[in-house]
This record gives structure tokens, sequence and C-alpha cells, in this order.
């Protein structure tokens, strides 16, 4: 019973073999494979010689660039020196006698008995000519072909007496005591002024102005200064500070007469618009002519505040 078992569970069937068989030939074919690579890919050969031959010709060029360079700068220190004196700002100048002077009022002849060229006399000399003196020894530094030891050698030397200007070059100041100028308030005329008027008071720009002239166009005319406030755009704290330069003269502005006015008239006024013009044209067709302007109070649109805003503008006849 037991050796029937253990054959059962051993024993292969035929597609097991096959199957084994092959897993088999399948890792011997992978760990073979790595073994005949060289037989199929081919490695590449480098040329040596040749590199080794560019690494050389790098080595000449950097050579040479080093040597351009050294030589450049040659070049420049001694053009530098040459222009600046004929010679290296780190070599000392010979040639001169030293004695105590005053930067600012030696003439050609003594900067050249100490020892500086002509040129650079000439330089000095035109420098305190447009304004510039020297108010301390060390100002020399700013003199352009002094060098560091000619330099060193006149500071010692040098003796300002005086860096102030003299007294007839010192400014005047006029003491007249001026009177101080009365400014008067500006005051423009509502209904007359231009956009140069309204553009004189303050916080007032073009804009603006002409957005008050056209706000009074559309109106008729002002009735009274707080309409300006209504202005769009206007802040109200312009507004209050312009407001006791304002005047009115002519408190008559012109009137439409809702009895026979159109549509468009009606509505194109600005306290009117369009919603109240087509209740006054609606309720004067259902009720005939208006007997007076207070009969707008009839519509419910006609509020009283707007009534007591609109009706200078309006008559019935």
């Amino acid at each position: 019973m037991l050796n029937k078992f253990i054959a059962s569970y051993l024993s292969f069937t035929k597609k097991e073999r096959n199957g084994t068989i092959l897993l088999l030939i399948i890792i011997i074919c992978f760990s073979i494979a790595p073994f005949t690579f060289p037989f199929f890919i081919k490695e590449k050969k480098y040329d040596h010689a040749a590199f080794e031959k560019e690494i050389a010709s790098l080595k000449i060029i950097h050579t040479d660039t080093g040597d351009i360079a050294y030589k450049r700068k040659t070049y420049t220190n001694k053009k530098y020196a040459s222009y600046a004196g004929g010679t290296d700002y780190n070599t000392e100048t010979a040639g001169g006698s030293l004695f105590y002077f005053d930067p600012n009022t030696l003439d050609k002849e003594g900067w050249q008995k100490l020892g500086v060229r002509e040129k650079t006399a000439t330089t000095i000399l035109k420098y305190i000519a447009k304004g510039g003196s020297f108010k301390k020894a060390e100002d020399l530094h700013k003199i352009f072909g002094l060098n560091k030891n000619q330099i060193e050698k006149l500071l010692p030397f040098v003796q300002i007496t005086n860096n102030s200007k003299p007294k007839d070059e010192v400014k005047k100041y006029d003491n007249t005591v001026y009177e101080k100028r009365q400014i008067t308030a500006l005051s423009v005329d509502i209904n007359e002024g231009d956009s140069t008027a309204y553009i004189a008071l303050p916080g007032i720009g073009s804009k603006l102005a002409q957005r008050i002239i056209t706000f009074r166009e559309r109106l008729g005319g002002f009735y009274s200064t707080d309409q300006i406030g209504e202005t769009f755009g206007l802040p109200d704290s312009v507004f209050q500070k312009i407001k006791p330069m304002l005047r009115i003269n002519n408190a008559l502005p012109k009137q439409l007469n809702i009895n026979t006015a159109t549509m468009d008239e009606l509505k194109a006024h600005p306290y009117l618009r369009y919603a109240i013009a087509n209740a006054i044209v609606q309720y004067r067709s259902q009720h005939g002519n208006f007997v007076s302007t207070a009969d707008l109070k009839k519509i419910m649109l006609v509020t009283e505040a707007l009534y007591s805003k609109a009706s200078p503008y309006l008559k019935a006849e």
C-alpha cells in the first residue's frame, strides 16, 4: 500500500516529463549564451595612437596660449607705464628738488621743479582752473600721472594755507523782505462758467470740468449749487472744498412742457429717464393734458423727492 502511494506521488506523466526536459534545455541555453557573445558581437577597437596625438596637440595649444597671455600682459603694463609718465608706477622717478608748496597756488614751473612732468603739471593746473582744489595733502592721489613714489615724496612738503574762497567770491544774498501776496478765493458762476473756469477750482481737472458742463447741458441749466455735487465721478470731498467758491446768478433752467414733449425729449432728461418719461406719456394719453405740474404726483412712480427735484425743469401749458 505504501509502495503504491510513493510510486504514484513520485511518478511523472508523459506531459510532465516533456515539460521538464524543455525547461532544462532553456536553462542550459541561457547559461551558455554569455559565452557565445564574442562570436556574434565584435568588440570596437580604439586607435590609442591617434588619441595620444590629440592629447599632445592640446598641450601645444595650451603652451602657446600661455605665452600669448604673458606677452599681452607684459605689453599692457609697458604701455600703461609709458602713458603714465614713461616709467612703471612701482618704480621711483628721479629728478627735481623738494620744497614746501601749496598745490592750490603752485604754478607750472614750480611743479616741474618738484620733478613733475610738464604734461602732468598742465593737468593739475586745468583741474584747479575748472574749480577743483586740494583740501588736504592726500588729495594728490586724485591727479592722474603722479606715481605712488612721487606722491609719498611730495606729501611731507604740502602746506595748504587756505581752503576757503575769497570774500569777494562769497555769494551775497538779498535780504529784501517781500510782502505776502494775498490770494483771493475763486468764484465761478455754475451756469455761465466754461471749462477753463472750472479747471481753476482745486481738485477739478479737464475731465471733471467737461462732465460738469455736459451734466448742465443735459439738465437745461442749474438752479442750485448743490447740483454740482451730483456730477458723475466728482468726489464729495472735492465738492465740499469747492462749494464755497460756487455761485449762481441765473436760476431759471430750461423747462419741458409735459403736455407736448415727446417720449425721447422726456427720457433724455437726467432726472426723468425712460421709466418716468413713459409713465408721463401713458398718463397723458389716458387722462388728457396735465393741468399743472402738480398732477405728476398722481403717477405712482413720481415720489415727492423726485417731484421737488425735477419740477423746476417742467411746465404744463
